[in-house]
């Protein structure tokens, strides 16, 4: 490596998670499936032995033949942040990396064998190195986990579902299961942003990068604090036409929506869990294969149904009303046929005024005050 390069690479000093297991940055509804998938005896075997149907060795060649290879000897600089991203976490074979000529900002880690990650020209261009560095972290982070092999399976499928579009029912099939594949992998993408902000430990960085995703490279147009108020007002903003058309609009991407992501990101920074990863106290690999797969849809469940309750979303807030509401209904009947609500209760007069205003209380529940999720 050249001096030069040495100059272009921030020279802090950076915590070191040895033996980190991807549980501690995954998000709970990522690790639950993860978790699970680990443990079906064979399953990653089995679709390394598909992968004669897959296209993982004609991209592995398309990139190998029509992009840059990083090394020491070509993009110098992202070879060191590359490897000083699977130092960080304790990955011990470090992926193959490419530059693609590409305008449009993108990465990804692919491949069942080997992960392998890609960088297009037009993200390089666009980030400072301490952005890039959160984005190789979160491409590293995609390879711990194995995302990967998930990733390839997904590209599959959804090939596969646009080849079969001719048979009866057939699409609809592949489609139900890529919808579900989807939805884990915006969660695994949440993750993999975790993932970034524990390999470049600078937080206005990666919220840094997001922006210029979402907005190209005019910093000094953007703010940090506003482009966390979007995501605010995208949240709760609108009425239940709104709500309809958010999920419409994120079903067919397989990311969640930048602003998001950066909300989230900032959230997960704030809570016990991101502290005590980086006081050290954390989950390691070893003991991965002791993971509780219950515990861990537990855990999943839990933070959906958070979720709803504290979401300010007008279609999350009608679904937790609805069911606050009919856990009071339920309650009121109950008292109201074993005659513990009183005599009132049994005459019918007060019951009724009773019930009325007890479902107007269920419709005025307070605003959530924090995040639920603490996060993986």
């Amino acid at each position: 490596m050249t001096d030069a390069s040495h100059e272009s690479v921030p020279s802090r000093h950076r915590k070191r998670f040895p033996g980190i297991s991807s549980r501690a940055y995954e998000h709970p509804a990522d690790r639950s499936a993860l978790v699970a998938l680990r443990k079906l005896s064979g399953f990653d075997t089995v679709f390394k032995a598909l992968s004669g149907l897959l296209p993982e060795r004609s991209l592995r060649l398309l990139f190998l033949s029509d992009s840059v290879r990083v090394s020491d000897a070509q993009f110098a600089h992202l070879n060191d942040m590359l490897r000083d991203a699977c130092y960080i976490l304790d990955l011990e074979k470090v992926p193959p990396m490419y530059v693609s000529q590409d305008p449009r900002p993108n990465a990804m880690c692919i491949g069942l064998d080997e992960p392998i990650i890609v960088v297009t020209t037009g993200l390089v261009e666009l980030l400072d190195e301490e952005e890039m560095r959160a984005v190789v972290g979160h491409e590293v982070g995609h390879a711990l986990s194995g995302h990967a092999v998930y990733r390839t399976i997904l590209l599959f499928l959804t090939n596969l579902a646009l080849k079969v579009a001719w048979i009866p029912l057939g699409n609809v099939a592949i489609m139900a299961i890529v919808t579900a594949l989807r939805e884990w992998f915006r969660k695994s993408e949440l993750s993999a942003d975790r993932a970034g902000l524990l390999v470049g430990q600078d937080l206005r960085a990666s919220m840094r990068g997001l922006m210029k995703i979402a907005g190209g490279n005019h910093l000094h147009e953007m703010n940090v604090d506003a482009f966390l108020a979007q995501a605010e007002e995208y949240e709760k903003g609108g009425d239940l036409r709104d709500s309809v058309l958010k999920i419409l609009n994120v079903l067919p991407r397989s990311h969640p929506f930048t602003t998001v992501r950066a909300a989230e990101l900032k959230k997960w920074s704030e809570t016990r869990d991101f502290q005590r990863v980086m006081d050290g106290h954390y989950p390691r690999r070893d003991e991965d294969k002791d993971t509780s797969v219950t515990d861990s849809f537990r855990e999943s469940a839990a933070h959906y149904a958070d979720t709803v309750r504290t979401s300010k979303d007008p279609l999350m807030k009608l679904v937790g009303d609805i069911a606050g509401g009919a856990g009071d209904l339920g309650g009121k009947l109950r008292d109201r046929f074993t005659g513990a609500g009183g005599g009132g209760a049994a005459k019918g007069g007060p019951a009724s005024s009773d019930t009325t205003g007890g479902s107007e209380g269920t419709w005025r529940r307070p605003e959530p005050g924090e995040d639920p999720d603490s996060g993986s």
